[in-house]
């Protein structure tokens, strides 16, 4: 659809174009440093929502859209779709990730320890006003640990098994054009887990939140623990045509496991995972996973309920697309509307014409 009923034609929209843009004024490559640089966590959220990992075109869709979310994540997802597929990636394993953050909410002390890492958890939120007074917001040094921590972390749930209180995983092979892939496939209710966690990778994170939160408060059926939460790098391995695996380059990746319930004598996981560093996505996706299977329907927190309604690029285009000409179907409801005033206007004369003459 488009404006075609606006007063001077393409013209006008063209122009409606140029002003926006105009109001961006030149981008150029250092405005997409900058915004790389001095925003990563945006970019990983943009990143994660459009399914694609890269930086430079993360930073480029906020700066030509003028950091408008759902623009740019729907401007790189399109672009991601001209790129062709070179390989599908040796598959993650937890305890292959450099780690930087780990911590467990359910366990003190866990195998390998609990790692802060970088976070705001812990902190005042108090704006650096002194910014705007010319001052700027230097940040203290970070002190060395006397002992590092390991860049390498076990899985949590692999200890748990181990002690019996999370069920024996199944392994299985599963060949690379095998893998479901839901750029490239419908998604098909009730979903598979593949499809369910891949749509949660890159749902909308606020809609996530928002129905996660839901789930939280009482409309799922249990209240989440986090059992562990990371903030890792990840090698992306890739086989080269000769047979050999190598390192195609690392990218930041966040996941998160919640409990909260038992089933069939073991603690049942949530899982959620996304590109970039976005801790509150995770754990609002885990706590939907963990709670999908025994949602009735109708309910926000039933699976073809959340799935739908945080698909950011779908939705938005819905929601916007109200903006656009609608004149016919709008002058349907007047004609409706001045129909039936004018039968109510009459019905008191005919009735009146009706009564007998005394």
């Amino acid at each position: 659809m488009a404006y075609v009923a606006t007063r001077g034609g393409e013209k006008a929209i063209e122009q409606a174009e140029r002003l926006f843009r105009e109001e961006l004024g030149t981008i150029d490559m250092a405005r997409v440093a900058a915004i790389r640089q001095s925003m990563p966590y945006l970019i990983d959220r943009v990143m994660g929502e459009a399914s694609l990992y890269d930086e430079d075109m993360a930073a480029l869709a906020l700066a030509q859209t003028g950091g408008e979310l759902s623009e740019a994540v729907l401007v790189l997802r399109a672009w991601r779709t001209t790129q062709p597929r070179l390989a599908v990636a040796a598959p993650l394993l937890q305890e292959d990730l450099l780690t930087q953050r780990r911590i467990s909410a359910a366990f003190k002390d866990i195998p390998g320890g609990q790692i802060l890492g970088p976070t705001l958890d812990y902190s005042h939120r108090v704006l650096a006003t002194d910014v705007l007074e010319g001052k700027p917001f230097a940040p203290p040094a970070v002190e060395p640990a006397a002992q590092p921590a390991p860049a390498h972390q076990p899985s949590l749930a692999d200890w748990q098994r181990q002690q019996g209180l999370v069920a024996p995983a199944k392994q299985s092979h599963v060949a690379p054009d095998d893998i479901p892939d839901l750029t490239r496939e419908p998604l098909l209710f009730p979903a598979s887990r593949a499809h369910r966690l891949q749509s949660l990778a890159r749902a909308e994170t606020g809609g996530v939140l928002a129905l996660g939160y839901a789930a939280m408060r009482g409309y799922g059926n249990a209240h989440p623990t986090v059992n562990e939460l990371r903030l890792a790098e990840a090698e992306v391995v890739v086989r080269h045509p000769s047979g050999t695996p190598f390192s195609a380059g690392r990218v930041r990746v966040c996941q998160a496991e919640v409990t909260s319930k038992e089933k069939g004598g073991y603690l049942e996981l949530g899982f959620a995972a996304s590109f970039g560093w976005n801790e509150v996505k995770v754990i609002a996706a885990a706590t939907l996973d963990l709670n999908s299977a025994e949602a009735p329907v109708g309910s926000p927190v039933h699976e073809e309920f959340y799935l739908y309604h945080t698909e950011s690029v779908e939705a938005s285009g819905f929601c916007i697309h109200f903006k656009l000409p609608h004149y016919v179907t709008f002058q349907s409801v007047l004609d409706a509307m001045r129909d039936a005033k004018a039968k109510a206007a009459a019905t008191p004369v005919e009735a009146e014409q009706m009564e007998p003459a005394e």
